[in-house]
């Protein structure tokens, strides 16, 4: 993770620690630097992670330097945004959509205690 980003950069290396062992909630968000809709989706993603630091994980796959991550989890179209849950996936969004919306799946798969 970088110094002043508060969300993971994916990998085929460490996707499997970062997403499916993790035992909360994970947004990983799969874009690429040429997708329009894509660059509307990055700074809502940013903002999640900010707002969800520590009660949930937020990351991006670059596809173009991913592939192999992408076409293995069936991504067809970017954006897509997948929830996951306990290492499954729980949720996906395909397409740039509001934040709230955004906002509201994440909040769904964090446990009611932790939430304050």
């Amino acid at each position: 993770m970088t110094q002043d980003k508060k969300y993971l950069t994916l990998t085929t290396e460490n996707f499997k620690s970062e997403v499916m062992e993790s035992s909360g909630p994970v947004l990983v968000d799969f874009w690429a630097g040429w997708c329009g809709p894509c660059r509307m989706v990055g700074p809502i993603v940013e903002e999640l992670a900010e707002e969800f630091d520590g009660l949930a994980k937020v990351a991006k796959v670059d596809v173009d330097a991913e592939p192999e991550l992408a076409g293995g989890l069936g991504i067809q179209s970017i954006p897509t945004l997948l929830f996951f849950r306990d290492g499954k996936v729980v949720d996906a969004v395909v397409g740039a959509q509001p934040k709230q919306v955004l906002a509201d799946k994440l909040s769904a798969l964090i446990p009611v205690e932790t939430r304050q």
